[in-house]
């Protein structure tokens, strides 16, 4: 006697429970694993769920080692600055400086400002807030101020005719001034005369006579920038700046050490269209080509 034959149906309901008992076998399988790892799907989920944890902020400014870096001779500097620079007129391009500090964030910062023994600006246009028919506006005028006087200045400022680089005040004409109210104007720019910064004066003359040639230079990120000098200052020009800058930057440290700790890590000499060259402390080395030929534009 023949079997019966299975209907299509039954066939098709077997197949159905296989497959369905294989994906739970498979699934009790994959529990078992992650409970022998200990890493319950409760466990992983709340693992990612947990922020992450951030990283510690730097307190002090990044620095790179300077053993494998290439470092130059002044005299090098500047002959590999000045090729970059062909063309150009010799008082348009300046050497600058780069004076980067090893030292905290957020704190204490070097800023001065000093009289280089040769010149690097001198086109600084300086205005001077004193009485226009005093002897201090006078003094002012022939120290080489290109403006002078109270309300005529004011009304200028006030209408925006902002038309010099540096601003001092005589000490008579403070109240005036802030009477005025010149701060919302000039403090944004960093021209508004404040006792603090010494440009709040009682000899405007003598004021004037350090500000005309006169540099000035503050602390960015750790670290000081300044106009050292024209293209076509000469090696030993170049050397009597950057003596004297660097020599006004070790005494501003030394003011600032006991309530922080700075360094020089690295002195940078560029321009304005070369990359920078590390200084190596050097006037010139073996190789270097001679003075007089850098003198030569």
């Amino acid at each position: 006697m023949t079997a019966p034959r299975a209907s299509l149906a039954h066939i098709q309901t077997v197949l159905q429970l296989n497959t369905h008992l294989t994906a739970l076998r498979i699934a009790n399988r994959a529990v078992a694993v992650r409970h022998a790892s200990g890493k319950s799907l409760g466990v992983s989920r709340a693992k990612e769920q947990q922020p992450k944890k951030k990283k510690k902020a730097r307190i002090t400014f990044k620095e790179y080692s300077l053993k494998d870096a290439e470092q130059f001779s002044l005299c090098d500097a500047m002959r590999y600055i000045q090729a970059f620079e062909v063309g150009k007129p010799p008082a348009s391009p300046k050497y600058d400086l780069a004076v980067k500090l090893r030292t905290v964030k957020n704190g204490p910062v070097v800023r001065n400002r000093l009289r280089l023994p040769h010149a690097v600006n001198t086109s600084l246009r300086i205005c001077v807030i004193c009485p226009p028919d005093s002897k201090h506006a006078e003094a002012a005028k022939k120290a080489g101020a290109s403006i002078v006087g109270e309300e005529s200045v004011f009304d200028e400022i006030k209408e925006g005719r902002i038309e010099f680089d540096r601003c001092i005040c005589h000490q008579d004409s403070i109240g005036k001034m802030n009477k005025a109210s010149l701060g919302k104007i000039l403090g944004p720019r960093g021209l508004m005369p404040s006792a603090k910064f010494g440009t709040v004066v009682t000899d405007v003359g003598a004021s004037v006579k350090g500000l005309v040639g006169g540099s000035e230079y503050r602390e960015r990120n750790g670290v000081l920038r300044m106009a050292i000098g024209q293209l076509g200052f000469t090696p030993e020009e170049m050397q009597a700046n950057i003596k004297t800058f660097m020599g006004e930057v070790k005494k501003d440290i030394a003011l600032l050490s006991d309530r922080v700790n700075k360094e020089i890590h690295e002195v940078v000499l560029s321009s304005t269209s070369s990359p920078g060259f590390t200084l190596n402390g050097e006037f010139r080395g073996p190789d270097s080509p001679s003075p007089r030929d850098l003198s030569v534009l």
